[in-house]
């Protein structure tokens, strides 16, 4: 099998919302919008974060996610600046995200904070001037 990630799927309550949060909100741009099924961006040249309502993905897989608590996953939108960072979770902000922790300097040696989308997702904002922190930048 091959290194690498083609479909980043996570499972939605609403996809409505989510759609809301993410288009209208962020501004991105969806690849594929069923909607009330899914909705998939593409994040990197083969890489597409998928939101799948969960409805289908229960019907597919077969068993209904466990909620409850924050998800055992983060996401992470690396940026070239410190500035970057607060202006992105500014814009989260903005846009409705919930549980926004203001970014500061990690012991790492990179700057972020972290901002949940409606299903709890976290999503990380960071600055990392680490080589591998940097080889992830357009």
């Amino acid at each position: 099998m091959d290194q690498r990630v083609s479909f980043i799927t996570l499972v939605v309550t609403d996809l409505e919302a989510t759609r809301k949060f993410y288009v209208d909100g962020l501004g991105w741009e969806p690849e594929v919008h069923v909607a009330g099924e899914v909705m998939m961006f593409r994040v990197a040249e083969k890489v597409v974060l998928s939101l799948w309502a969960e409805a289908g993905f229960t019907a597919e897989v077969g068993h209904a996610p466990t909620r409850g608590g924050v998800p055992p996953v983060t996401l992470s939108h690396n940026l070239a600046t410190r500035q970057g960072v607060d202006t992105v979770l500014e814009q989260a902000a903005a846009a409705g995200a919930r549980d926004i922790g203001e970014a500061f300097e990690r012991e790492w040696g990179g700057y972020s904070g972290y901002f949940a989308d409606p299903d709890g997702f976290r999503w990380e904002v960071a600055y990392n001037p680490q080589e591998i922190g940097q080889s992830v930048l357009p």
